[in-house]
């Protein structure tokens, strides 16, 4: 557009994303070893760690992003603690193009919240009578390269030409 008073082109908006809040939508820690009094301490856990980004439009610039963490503790195959921890978090998106909106959510937003799930992760099981876990930092740009690759493998079998 054209400002007709001064015959300037008006500036294209400025991207932006605002965080306007995060919190806890679910949290669940089962100790099992202390149910069953399990107390040994021999041995290395083994701890499995799964994450998982989900984001959904909620109005018209409002995404709900949530993180969600899994969190698996074992000693020679004796379940120790489950944690699992569903964080979310509201950002208002403007002037970002279309196509640019799902990796931004999928990326910088995750990335974001990350410390706030870090933390929590650490207090639970410190609280939960276990040295606090200290996750490692996340790369969420890879994950996001991983699931788009692991897509595209699923979609291609279905677009390849049948052969006679």
């Amino acid at each position: 557009m054209a400002d007709e008073a001064t015959g300037e082109a008006a500036a294209p908006a400025t991207p932006r994303m605002q965080n306007l809040t995060q919190y806890v939508r679910d949290l669940s820690f089962e100790n099992i070893a202390a149910q069953k009094g399990f107390v040994s301490s021999e041995g290395k856990p083994d701890i499995k760690i799964q994450f998982g980004i989900d984001a959904q439009q909620r109005a018209a610039e409002h995404y709900e992003v949530t993180l969600k963490v899994k969190v698996e503790s074992e000693i020679a195959q004796t379940p120790i603690f489950i944690l699992e921890l569903d964080y979310g978090g509201i950002f208002q998106v403007q002037n970002v193009p279309q196509e640019q909106i799902h990796p931004l959510l999928m990326i910088e937003c995750p990335r974001l919240m990350f410390p706030f799930v870090r933390r929590i992760v650490s207090d639970v099981t410190r609280d939960g009578g276990y040295p606090p876990m200290n996750l490692d930092q996340v790369d969420f740009l890879a994950l996001y390269r991983a699931e788009v690759a692991r897509r595209q493998a699923e979609a291609a079998p279905d677009s390849a030409p049948a052969q006679a």
